[in-house]
């Protein structure tokens, strides 16, 4: 004959279960919250005045006015307008979205928004200049950046460089290949 062991069972406190459950609880809303944490931010575009029409693409020329600032509100940037004669392009400063023309960041961003219209673009530093900011610039390493955009237009890359052709045709450079000018004279 087997002789079995027995263990006697304490029974369960009341309120334990609780205790118990709110304990898995909080267990795993810490560990969500740590998850949520680790995630990186992503790039954030807030339209302050919607835009009408398609979005620009990689590889069109985009036409903006622009202010970049830090985080804390600190100004780094101002986009210059172009010194052209009226009517040849858009206002504001032509930004070719390609890769390594401007940083990734705003090459994205600018493929969510219209013409016409303003946006808030936030970068996070991974999309911008990361660790390793431009030599000489305000941007601290790892900054994410803040950028006011207002997109005036865009345009295909073949449409600008034919326009940058007749500018270069009407101060009398006549492109490559033409002999250059004179210096003027003192």
């Amino acid at each position: 004959m087997t002789e079995i062991t027995r263990v006697p069972l304490q029974p369960i406190k009341k309120g334990s279960l609780t205790k118990l459950w709110l304990g898995v609880l909080v267990a795993v809303l810490l560990g969500a919250g740590l998850a949520w944490a680790a995630v990186p931010k992503g790039l954030e575009v807030e339209t302050v005045t919607a835009g009408t029409g398609e979005s620009p693409q990689v590889g069109d020329v985009v036409f903006v006015q622009y202010v970049g600032k830090l985080t804390d509100g600190t100004e780094f940037d101002r986009s210059q307008p172009l010194p052209v004669p009226p009517g040849l392009f858009p206002e504001g400063n032509p930004l070719l979205l390609e890769e390594g023309a401007i940083i990734d960041g705003f090459i994205t961003g600018l493929t969510q928004m219209q013409k016409g219209g303003s946006y808030i673009l936030t970068i996070p530093a991974d999309q911008a200049y990361g660790a390793e900011p431009p030599p000489g610039s305000p941007i601290p390493p790892n900054a994410d950046l803040v950028f006011e955009v207002d997109v005036i237009d865009f345009m295909s890359r073949e449409d600008f460089q034919a326009r940058a052709e007749a500018l270069q045709s009407m101060m009398g450079q006549g492109g490559p290949g033409a002999e250059a000018a004179p210096p003027p004279a003192e």
